[in-house]
């Protein structure tokens, strides 16, 4: 071996070890395993893979948020729809007492009463970013008129992609939790302010209130439950976040400890490789000379 072929092996030697020190001293300062694509090709495909799911559980992430808010919002206002119900019956069994009654009672009564009714429309015509709770995809300022018209769009719903395979509604059937039209409660209320008022006995209209009250008490439970599911939906996405960021971590990310480490176990390699060389090639051409 010659003293040329030598010094060229060294200097390969040498080369690649700085090289080395290089790229560790690049992931230490950027603190990513992963400078270029061709760094680690495969890993960079998986870390692609990887960023786009979070990408999409966050969008998830987002249309959860916005359905659970749609979902309390109309939990809430069939809540306070069932306690004005109630009042309503309550106050039509008061007023079907007519032997106890003077007329300026049942008066009393019906003033009462319109006022229960509305706020009785006041909560089916809620809204959440201005836009009904109640009427589905209509863009109407109102689920329900002054007349008690029902401008909602009838079979359709807002909504919700929780998940890759998983859609849950976030509103609510006014047509289906008040009625529509002369079939509606608030006409139902009406009707039995104006019996108050000409004499007719009311008792009659219990049926019908209680027949109201079913049906907005089976939409609630229907709310419920899809209230529940978004909220469980909302843990799991939470959950899946913490896994992808973890799994992207573990491919992007360096261990800070161990790369210093490396880093100073290279240094004292590329250190000892030049004290060597620079004594195994001390010799020159004017030593040869002489």
């Amino acid at each position: 071996m010659t003293n040329q072929t030598m010094m060229r092996s060294a200097l390969s030697n040498l080369q690649s070890n700085m090289t080395q020190m290089a790229k560790l001293q690049q992931q230490a300062s950027s603190q990513k395993l992963i400078g270029r694509p061709s760094d680690d090709p495969t890993g960079t495909a998986n870390a692609l893979a990887i960023r786009a799911e979070q990408r999409a559980n966050e969008q998830y992430g987002r249309n959860i948020s916005d359905g659970n808010a749609w979902l309390t919002t109309v939990d809430s206002a069939l809540s306070n729809a069932t306690v004005l119900l109630n009042k309503i019956r309550d106050l039509t069994v008061k007023g079907a007492n007519d032997g106890a009654l003077s007329p300026a009672a049942k008066e009393a009564i019906a003033v009462e009463l319109e006022s229960l009714q509305s706020e009785l429309l006041s909560e089916a015509n809620t809204t959440y970013l201005g836009r009904s709770v109640f009427a589905g995809n209509s863009d109407a300022d109102a689920a329900f008129t002054s007349a008690f018209e029902y401008t909602g769009a009838a079979g359709s719903s807002v909504e919700r992609r929780i998940s890759s395979g998983t859609t849950v509604r976030a509103d609510a059937d006014g047509a289906a939790v008040f009625g529509v039209g002369s079939e509606s409660v608030f006409a139902l209320v009406q009707t039995i302010v104006s019996d108050l008022r000409s004499g007719t006995n009311i008792g009659s209209s219990l049926a019908a209130i209680d027949g109201h009250r079913q049906a907005l008490l089976g939409q609630h439970a229907t709310v419920g439950a899809r209230h529940a599911e978004i909220q469980r939906a909302m843990e799991v996405n939470m959950e899946k976040s913490v896994s992808l960021e973890a799994q992207r971590s573990e491919v992007e990310d360096v261990d800070l400890a161990r790369i210093i480490l490396d880093l100073q176990v290279q240094q004292v390699s590329y250190q000892t490789a030049l004290a060597v060389t620079a004594r195994v090639l001390q010799p020159t051409l004017m030593d040869f000379l002489r």
